[in-house]
């Protein structure tokens, strides 16, 4: 085993130098070419992960999982989108950031690099394989990709497209390995690799997470899991509220940015939570409500058929990936923040409302890699964010914060332009110069 894994990290190192000299046009060619080749290949792409597929029912995943897992025509054409934008945007590796004079004539600027070897950890989503690798194709990293048992067949055919674009354009073949072994020691002997892996990314569910982070020496880049709150406020446009809610739950719910929990003003919980419920039930979600909201559900015929039960402290904190929905009732904006304080997990939060001045404090206020105002949280991605793709979500606070994409996959260092100049005028004494 230690044999399989060295020899994929050592390659994934050996071609660390030649990556970062490799012109922008290269990369752009290549992640082009995948995208062709993922075009001309949907029988393919589409007959392995079949495989999978039944796979995880004959397993009997749970059918959030499952729905993860699958590869469609219009994920295959999301996967192809992603390599086109990757490739239309500016190229980040050897930007100067900034640049400054000192009074000794010294330039001293900044310049963006790549991290080096990326170890990522994912399940289910075999997209994950796409955008991982496009990313770090295009920021000159090495990416070494372990993604779940589950998806092995969808990320092989993709891999195997991967290497085909990069022999026919030159692209350092070996700058995106795959393991394509379960066992999972290999993770975790890889996880402690100083050195030799720069940085783990995992992304996935909160036990792979905190297994990731609990095996680790290297520096990790994670957020553990997606509690996020909306917030309907007492001055909210009710329409804006409906269609927001609905989409944050309803749209995928199987992802870490759709809402968990529903924070609701006391002064418009009979105007609008009716409605809310009612939609919400038609789309088959289950409601968890405080005693209040619960209250509403009950007393209106309308909603006899919703599926509502009394809240636990738990299903607050909780990261259901289902069409499971909790329910809060506040009295204002800050005991709204307070809940999210309490019970988020600082990844995407949003207020509706139309006051200017309680907007701008949300977005003060609400510690989250991602704070909205009268939108849903679901754009918390980096495609949606214009930036291409993304590696995952960071809740950290140290490197990157929110959806990690090209800028985030570089690092700055220092860069100082100098025309002899010695610190505190301390060189060779002149005489010594004149003596020799």
């Amino acid at each position: 085993m230690m044999n399989y894994i060295e020899e994929k990290v050592n390659r994934a190192r050996s071609v660390l130098r030649e990556l970062t000299s490799l012109k922008t046009s290269v990369k752009n060619e290549t992640l082009l070419k995948v995208a062709e080749l993922i075009d001309k290949n949907r029988d393919y792409i589409k007959e392995e992960n079949r495989k999978d597929v039944e796979k995880a029912k004959e397993m009997g995943l749970r059918p959030a999982v499952v729905d993860r897992l699958v590869l469609n025509d219009k994920r295959i054409d999301g996967m192809v989108k992603v390599l086109k934008d990757v490739a239309s945007l500016p190229d980040p590796v050897g930007e100067i950031i900034k640049m400054w004079n000192l009074p000794n004539g010294l330039k001293v600027g900044r310049m963006r690099v790549p991290l080096g070897v990326i170890f990522i950890v994912y399940e289910s989503r075999p997209n994950v394989t796409i955008e991982a690798s496009s990313l770090c194709m295009k920021s000159s990293n090495a990416v070494i990709l372990r993604g779940g048992k589950e998806a092995i067949n969808s990320n092989k055919a993709l891999v195997n497209l991967i290497k085909e674009a990069c022999r026919e354009t030159g692209f350092p073949e070996d700058a995106v390995q795959f393991i394509d072994r379960s066992e999972r020691e290999i993770v975790w002997e890889i996880l402690k690799m100083e050195g030799k892996i720069d940085v783990a990314i995992p992304r996935g569910g909160e036990s792979l997470i905190r297994a990731v982070v609990e095996h680790a020496k290297v520096p990790v880049i994670k957020h553990y899991k997606g509690v996020c709150n909306i917030y309907v406020d007492d001055e909210a446009d009710l329409e804006k509220a409906y269609h927001i809610v609905y989409n944050a739950k309803v749209q995928r719910p199987s992802v870490c940015n759709a809402v968990e929990n529903l924070v609701i003003n006391r002064k418009i919980l009979k105007e609008f939570f009716p409605k809310m419920a009612y939609y919400l039930g038609k789309a088959g979600v289950e409601l968890r409500c405080d005693e209040e909201s619960l209250q509403v559900i009950k007393e209106n015929p309308k909603l006899s058929f919703v599926n509502a039960k009394p809240a636990t402290e738990e299903d607050y904190y909780e990261e259901f990936l289902d069409l499971i929905l909790a329910v809060k009732v506040v009295d204002d904006v800050d005991e709204a923040i307070a809940f999210i304080e309490k019970y988020g997990s600082k990844h995407s939060d949003a207020i509706i409302t139309e006051n200017y001045t309680k907007a701008m404090k949300f977005l003060r206020e609400v510690d989250s890699a991602a704070v909205y105002v009268n939108a849903s949280t679901r754009f918390t991605d980096g495609n949606e964010f214009g930036l291409g793709a993304e590696m995952g979500i960071s809740t950290d606070k140290i490197h990157a914060r929110g959806p990690m994409a090209l800028e985030e996959l570089t690092i700055p260092k220092f860069v100082i332009l100098g025309e002899g100049q010695v610190r505190d005028n301390f060189g060779v004494p002149e005489e010594w110069m004149k003596e020799f």
